[in-house]
């Protein structure tokens, strides 16, 4: 079992920054990729950024440029970069885990940290 701690989030006015973090413990299976998702009111959770292990990474059209995501092995955490925010990017961000053992995949979810582009 993974635990996985967001944390970061918080008001800011368009055009800020932030920087989310995610903890990972627990039951070190092999990470196979960590990524933000997204989840605005009354939308679907959407992909914000994934980093594969290895370090190859991918991002939603619409924050490339502007968001950035990194790991820190050694802290077992994943990281979030986000500048230049929109109103329309506030949303619950989640983080998500992909691991492998013995043949078999699955993914662990964060509880979620809110983001607010406001005035």
């Amino acid at each position: 079992q993974l635990q996985l701690v967001e944390s970061g989030g918080g008001l800011v006015q368009p055009g800020g920054s932030l920087r989310l973090s995610c903890a990972v413990s627990g039951s070190m299976f092999t990470i196979n990729n960590m990524a933000w998702h997204r989840q605005a009111p009354g939308k679907q959770r959407e992909l914000v950024a994934r980093i594969i292990s290895g370090g190859s990474t991918k991002y939603a059209d619409s924050v490339k440029g502007r968001f950035t995501i990194s790991d820190d092995n050694a802290k077992n955490t994943v990281y979030l970069q986000m500048h230049s925010l929109k109103p329309d990017e506030t949303a619950d961000y989640y983080c998500n885990v992909g691991v492998r053992s013995e043949g078999t995949s699955w993914s662990y979810w964060g509880q979620g940290t809110q983001v607010t582009v406001s005035t």
